[in-house]
Order: structure tokens, then sequence, then C-alpha cells
């Protein structure tokens, strides 16, 4: 083989690869990056009756049902500044009718729950359901306007579980 057509070859050859890599490394960038997990709020966390739970360990998710505009969100601003992790907030499903404040729990004697409502004044009231948030749910009203000071802490009384912030 003459020495001008091995260069053309070998050329032609690189010139291949030049575009393959391109190609390859075009798809590469413009493609969208992997999505995030998103971590969980909370995770079930045991905790052995005669155990003390603090606001630290628990997970409070708020929702309005006034109507009073940001009504979820100072209330949440106010328990996160007591030390209690941020739950979910927002809107309180259609059709919710809360005078001042509730907890929708199915669990009432949970510490977590205790905890929670050890906050929330003497017009709070405590429904047995499932609530749409994690962790503890509060429902506030437009009767409900600040919170009072509560124990540092409560003690389980049986073994339970508790909705704890995730471990990082």
């Amino acid at each position: 083989m003459r020495a001008g057509v091995r260069s053309a070859a070998t050329m032609a050859v690189l010139v291949g690869v030049l575009l393959l890599g391109a190609m390859w490394g075009w798809s590469a960038v413009t493609a969208p990056f992997p999505g995030k997990a998103d971590a969980p709020v909370c995770e079930a966390k045991a905790v052995a009756k005669g155990d003390k739970v603090y606001p630290a360990q628990v997970v409070v998710s708020v929702y309005n049902a006034g109507s009073r505009l940001g009504l979820a969100s100072r209330t949440m601003e106010l328990l996160t500044g007591g030390g209690f992790h941020e739950g979910d907030s927002g809107n309180a499903p259609e059709g919710t009718k809360v005078p001042v404040v509730q907890i929708w729990t199915t669990e009432p004697r949970n510490p977590a729950t205790r905890l929670v409502e050890s906050r929330l004044g003497p017009a709070h009231k405590v429904v047995k359901k499932d609530g749409p948030g994690a962790g503890v749910t509060v429902i506030v009203g437009d009767g409900f306007h600040k919170l009072v000071r509560g124990p540092r802490f409560v003690v389980a009384r049986a073994d339970t579980e508790i909705c704890a912030p995730p471990l990082n």
C-alpha cells in the first residue's frame, strides 16, 4: 500500500473516531441530570416506656383551615422556633371546618402528639383520624392566635413509635 493511501485511511479512521466521540459527548452534555431522590420528612423511631420525648425529636405538619392568609406558615414558625422539626404545611383539605385548632392523629396518647398538644392551649381538640401531613398534623383555624408554654419533654407511657426527623 502506498504511503498516501495509508495516510488517507488513517485520517478517515481518526475523523470517524472524532465524530463518534463528539456525538457521544453532545448527548451526554444535553442529557438531563438524574433526579434527586426526596429525603423522607420523618422516619419511625421506637420509643420505650419511660423514655423522654423532646421537641427536637418530633416532626409537625401544619395546615390552615381558616381564612387568614399565612396562618399555617406563622404557626409553623412558632413551632419550629420552639424546637419542633418542620414537616408539611399548606391549606387544609377542602371543606375542613376548625374554629381554633385541632390535632388529627390515629394515636392521641402518643408522646409526640401529647408534646405538641401541650403547646396549643386549652381550646385545642384532638380528632382521631389520619392527618394529611407527616408527623403530628395540626389544623389551625381563624380563632388560633398563639402557642402556650408547655413542658420541655413528655415521658412515654408505653412502648410506641414516633415520627422523628431522619438522621443525616
